[in-house]
């Protein structure tokens, strides 16, 4: 029996924090497939063994006329039950006309007011008849790989992923503000920074060695995502920007502070790991995709005082 899971988001990291989702099912029906928009999902999820593959869908999405070709897609992976993470009618008639036997999709037109993981959590224990379904759950990644990439761990040192990079610069705090904090924390103790960013990012990192002491930081634009998981999963505190990084070291049990400029608080709502930092005066649930705060609304000082509370500095 297959049984695929239709994550119908392109962000990482919104795929990531569906993962607790994915296993409670994959805990009920045994290893399941995950179709997703995110083209980067399985080199987090190759060593899972609670996920059979991982099928990225490039195509058959965007237009209502796709349904037909998605259909046909559908139909040649021979799927016996599918859970549709997503208030999408193409998807769920595509499904139909794959026919599909058992078909679990989000409530349609429910897409305005959507909360990631209140609906997610929901969804799941409706379609698997449970209670309090964790909202997040472990990442695997082989001994072995963990045991290559401590080699890059400085011993000795507070190893921090530094989440630079973001989806938008919109969600970015600024690389003078980075810096800044480098310096500061590296006079209060000895850190060492991994610069989590993506390859066409490299400028931010460039800035920021610029102005801080370039031995204690290291930039992980060249990396693949294979290489980053394991390695920000071994480090002892991510801070940062919204961005996949957090939902790797949150679900690898880290303290994760994160930045929030306009991100939904559905990002940061599901682990106990993670810490928000927020602009002064404003509330969580005031900021949304279109909040558009600078990155002079959230202060140095302010994120510096959260590291210390975490690390007992």
């Amino acid at each position: 029996m297959k049984n695929v899971i239709l994550l119908g988001y392109k962000g990482l990291g919104a795929n990531l924090l569906h993962l607790s989702y994915c296993h409670q099912i994959s805990n009920k029906y045994g290893p399941v497939t995950i179709i997703t928009l995110c083209k980067n999902l399985e080199e987090v999820l190759y060593n899972d063994p609670k996920i059979s593959e991982v099928i990225f869908l490039d195509k058959y999405y965007k237009k209502f006329s796709d349904i037909l070709n998605l259909s046909k897609f559908l139909s040649r992976q021979k799927i016996d039950n599918i859970f549709i993470f997503y208030p999408s009618i193409r998807f769920y008639l595509a499904s139909k006309l794959a026919k599909i036997k058992n078909i679990n999709c989000y409530p349609f037109f429910s897409k305005k007011n959507l909360h990631l993981v209140k609906t997610a959590k929901k969804f799941t224990e409706k379609i698997l008849n449970i209670n309090n379904c964790p909202t997040e759950t472990e990442i695997f990644i082989d001994e072995n790989i963990l045991q290559r990439e401590r080699t890059h761990i400085k011993k000795n040192k507070i190893n921090v992923t530094l989440g630079i990079g973001s989806s938008g610069p919109t969600t970015r705090w600024s690389s003078k503000n980075f810096a800044t904090l480098i310096n500061q924390l590296n006079k209060k103790n000895n850190f060492f920074f991994f610069l989590l960013c993506g390859p066409n990012e490299k400028d931010i990192a460039d800035e920021i060695f610029k102005q801080t002491n370039s031995e204690n930081c290291l930039s992980l634009h060249s990396k693949k995502i294979s290489e980053i998981v394991p390695l920000i999963s071994l480090t002892n505190i991510y801070i940062g920007n919204d961005s996949f990084g957090h939902h790797i070291t949150s679900q690898c049990n880290i303290p994760s502070i994160v930045i929030m400029l306009d991100t939904p608080k559905a990002y940061t709502d599901y682990s106990v790991k993670q810490f928000r930092i927020l602009p002064e005066g404003i509330k969580d649930e005031e900021i949304t995709h279109d909040s558009n705060f600078t990155s002079d609304t959230i202060k140095v000082e302010k994120v510096i005082e959260k590291v210390n509370s975490i690390l007992n500095l």
